[in-house]
Formats: C-alpha cells, sequence, structure tokens
C-alpha cells in the first residue's frame, strides 16, 4: 500500500467551512473517517440553514460588488494564482485527498492535484479570448418602424451558482466546476460530498490566499436530504446548480430545483460498457478494460461494469483478465462502511444468481489494520443474464461482468441496452468498425482502443441517466454564462 494508517497527516483534524471572507465552526458536527483503516481523524461542521443562507447572501452581496465589475483579464490572473497556490501546497493537498478517500498516494499526486491546477490553468487560457467570446455576434438589419437596426450578443454571468462535488474524486471534480464558474464571472457556494471535505476546505484557503473579494467563495460542509444539500439546492438565492453524483442525488436536486426553475448541470453515474472485438490488440484490451474496470478501485464513474467480448476471444479474454484481476495490489479501499457493504451486497446477489466468479468476490485480509478498513477485491463476473440486477445497476466498486457477443449488431445492442449513458470504450484494430462502432453507441464519450483520456476542451457529459448538459472547455462557459441580445436603432 502506498500509504501505512500510523502515518501522520499534515491535514487539520477540523475542517472548517468559509463564508463571506472567513472560516466558520459551528457546535453542530459529525465524523470524519479514514476508510483505510476505520479511524476517526477529524471533525466537520454539519451547517445549519442559517449559514447556507448567510453564505449564499455572501455570493450575492460579492456579485453586486467589485467583482461584478472584473474584466475577464483580471479574472485570467485570479484563476493563475489558484493553480499557483495549488501548486505551492501540493503535498498538503495531496495529504487531504489520500486521508479523506484512502486512494493510493501516486493516484493523487498524478491524477487529483495537477489536474485541479490544470483546470484553474485551462480556463485561465480560455479567458484571454472571451473578449471576443463575450461580444461574439453582430447582426446589422432593418425593422418596420424602427428604420436600421443593429443586434449584438454579450454574455453574462448566471449569477451565485452553487457547486456540489462528490466523494470519489473529490478536489478534481470541484476545481473541475468552481474554475469555469469563477471564470465566468460567478460567485460560488460550494459543497464538498460529507465524506471528503478536507480538500475542499484547503481550496477556500488558497482562494483566499489569493484575494478575491469575501463572498465570491463560499464552502458550507453537511449531508445532502435535510442537511445543507437540500438547504442550499432549494434556496430561492441560488440562480445555478451544478452537481456530480448519483443519477438518484440528481433527480432530488432537480426537483428541489424546480420551484425557483434553476438551471442545472449534471454528471451523473453510469454503467459503462465496453466492446471488445475480436481483432483487437489482446494484451492491449485486457490491459484497458483492468484499467477502466479496476481504477481507483471502480470509483470513478467512468469506469467499466459491463463487458462485451467477442465470441471467438471470449474465454481467452476472460482468463487473462481474471489472472490479471487476481494479481493487482496497492488498491484502495471503498469510501466507506456502508459502500463497501453495498458493494459487498451485489458480490452475494451475483453468486445467487448463478455467477462465476473469476476473481474476487469477497474481503481481502492484510493481516494489518487495514482488515479494520472497508477493503473489497477485485471482481471479474460471468454467467449472469443481462437482467440481472448486478448486470443493470451501477455498482461503483471494483468489478465488472463479461459477456460474449457474435456480432457487431449484437455487441451495439448490448451497449445501448441500458438507463445509463455516460462512457463507453470500444477495442478493434479495425478503423471503419471503430467509427461506426463509436457513432452507434448512446453515451457521451465513447473511446477507441484507450480508456479516460482527457482533453479539457472536448465536451463531457452523459445521455438518459447519466446527465443533463455537457462541460468542459466552452462548453462549461456556456452553461455558466448567459446569452444577451442589445438591439440599438441606429
Amino acid at each position: 500500500m502506498e500509504r501505512r494508517a500510523s502515518e501522520p497527516a499534515r491535514v487539520p483534524a477540523r475542517v472548517p467551512a468559509y463564508v463571506a471572507g472567513a472560516s466558520r465552526w459551528e457546535s453542530d458536527t459529525f465524523p470524519l473517517v479514514d476508510p483505510t483503516d476505520g479511524t476517526v481523524v477529524g471533525h466537520v461542521p454539519e451547517c445549519s440553514a442559517d449559514t447556507v443562507d448567510e453564505a449564499v447572501s455572501a455570493a450575492g452581496a460579492a456579485l453586486r460588488g467589485p467583482w461584478g465589475d472584473t474584466c475577464p483579464e483580471d479574472r485570467a490572473a485570479l484563476l493563475r494564482r489558484i493553480a499557483g497556490r495549488i501548486q505551492d501546497r501540493f503535498d498538503e493537498f495531496v495529504d487531504a485527498e489520500v486521508r479523506d478517500t484512502g486512494r493510493p498516494r501516486a493516484f493523487a499526486e498524478t491524477v487529483d492535484v495537477p489536474r485541479a491546477i490544470g483546470n484553474f490553468r485551462a480556463y485561465a487560457d480560455l479567458l484571454y479570448g472571451s473578449a471576443e467570446r463575450a461580444y461574439h455576434t453582430a447582426i446589422p438589419g432593418w425593422s418596420a418602424g424602427s428604420g436600421r437596426v443593429l443586434n449584438y450578443s454579450l454574455r453574462r454571468p448566471l449569477g451565485v451558482v452553487a457547486v456540489i462535488s462528490p466523494w470519489n474524486l473529490p478536489l478534481l471534480l470541484m476545481t473541475w466546476k468552481v474554475a469555469p464558474a469563477l471564470a465566468a464571472g460567478n460567485t460560488v457556494v460550494a459543497k464538498p460530498s460529507e465524506e471528503t471535505p478536507s480538500s475542499a476546505a484547503l481550496l477556500a484557503e488558497v482562494i483566499h490566499e489569493v484575494g478575491p473579494p469575501p463572498g465570491v467563495f463560499n464552502l458550507v460542509h453537511g449531508h445532502g436530504p435535510g442537511g445543507a444539500g437540500e438547504f442550499l439546492t432549494a434556496h430561492p438565492g441560488v440562480d445555478a446548480i451544478a452537481f456530480t453524483g448519483a443519477s438518484a442525488t440528481g433527480s432530488a436536486i432537480m426537483r428541489a430545483a424546480a420551484a425557483n426553475v434553476t438551471p442545472v448541470s449534471f454528471e451523473l453515474g453510469g454503467k459503462n460498457p465496453a466492446l471488445v472485438f475480436a481483432d483487437a490488440d489482446p494484451a492491449e484490451a485486457v490491459a484497458g478494460t483492468l484499467r477502466s474496470a479496476f481504477a481507483h478501485s471502480g470509483q470513478i464513474c467512468l469506469c467499466t461494469e459491463r463487458v462485451y467480448v467477442e465470441r471467438p476471444i471470449f474465454a481467452e479474454f476472460v482468463a487473462a483478465l481474471g489472472e490479471r484481476a487476481r494479481a493487482l495490489t496497492g488498491y484502495g479501499p471503498m469510501i466507506s462502511a456502508d459502500h463497501r457493504d453495498k458493494v459487498l451486497s451485489y458480490y452475494r446477489m451475483a453468486a445467487a444468481g448463478g455467477a462465476t466468479v473469476v476473481a474476487g468476490g469477497g474481503v481481502p485480509v492484510f493481516g494489518d489494520a487495514r482488515d479494520q478498513g472497508f477493503y473489497v477485491e477485485p471482481t471479474v463476473l460471468t454467467g449472469l443474464p443481462e437482467n440481472a440486477r448486478p448486470v443493470r445497476e451501477e455498482i461503483f466498486g471494483p468489478v465488472c461482468h463479461v459477456a460474449p457477443f457474435d456480432t457487431e449488431d449484437e455487441a451495439v445492442l448490448l451497449a445501448n441496452d441500458s438507463p445509463y449513458g455516460l462512457a463507453a470504450a470500444v477495442w478493434t484494430r479495425d478503423l471503419s468498425r471503430a467509427h461506426r462502432v463509436a457513432s452507434r453507441i448512446e453515451a457521451g464519450t465513447v473511446w477507441v482502443n484507450c480508456w479516460n483520456v482527457r482533453d479539457l476542451r472536448t465536451p463531457f457529459g452523459g445521455m438518459k441517466a447519466s446527465g443533463i448538459g455537457r462541460e468542459g472547455g466552452e462548453h462549461s462557459l456556456d452553461f455558466f454564462s448567459e446569452p444577451v441580445n442589445v438591439c440599438v436603432q441606429i
């Protein structure tokens, strides 16, 4: 493992909220648990409705103050300063991610923190061209009774944006929304998952250090239903909601947002397929599927849980994937005891339904403090029907079910037979087939002979129950701003 439970973390045991330019603590708290060994390592404030209201009010006041007059160049400079301070405090952010999630340290050092820095820098770069974006359309014309007119469009910030981020990639996914929201001139009230609040608190410190007006960025902590999440998403002072998380939670947020007709951007769950054709490079397909199924112990919305393999290579592929899965070491735990129990319930359900357990299927034994943590074994299953719950429902753990197919059309039908549509992977050396199949799959992102290769400028999001809207590059700036047409008689 990358980190032993005995190693001291450089993260404060108290994880504060942040409202109107100052840290905030409340008497009502909840424990922060290290998922590697089940110990309590800190306490977090359960923010009240009054605190959430104060945060939203502070964000609204900042929008009406000097922040509302900032130019794109000044906002770009702010984003670069934020990125620089995260880089300066790199190890502290890594410690926070490792402590809260239990992930291997190398993952936080190479993915989480670098991507957070990259998110701020990417939107700073985009803003240097925002003068052209802001005033991007001019249409001269003629109106009966008014004579000559000139229409032009501009974009203005939506206002106070609620950003709600999940526990699986806490810093990466929060900054993925905070950076474009600030870039577009909005103010933010953020709520991280109650399981992983530490890196968000550090981000609030960093933003305060680089000097935007108080209230531009606020941070509240707490749970969802009946807590800070519900108080925030239902607040009439919130002008937009950006959320990443479970589809059921997205539905609840949409119901809350409906009362105020609040715009939403949702990146939700997935039950992502991989299609492996007989002409694929066998080593690359196995290695790629191993990564896509078991990265971060399967706790990434993009992970592959359904694998469909062309029948001539099915047995060989399953044997190789199972062997590689049994040999995995150094993986992290599930985020909580409840989530571990959920994943294990699907393992039991699969076995009871007649699945062949090719690898895993239980709880590993380490002989050290990790045995008190929330680990499950990387698991490969075969033999279940397509209507079985472990094949239909998102498990969000280190597990995949592998099934054979005979034709290209069948493979596409199997891939699309899901309420979800977030991502997919296609493994083939036939270039024509790759393009043909990719265009037919109902998913927001399709990777061919690779997985989770991301360019921050490209559109990202899901179809069906996997989300609403697209984020990334100008797509994010479009969501976080409102087009306004100005018509001038000349």
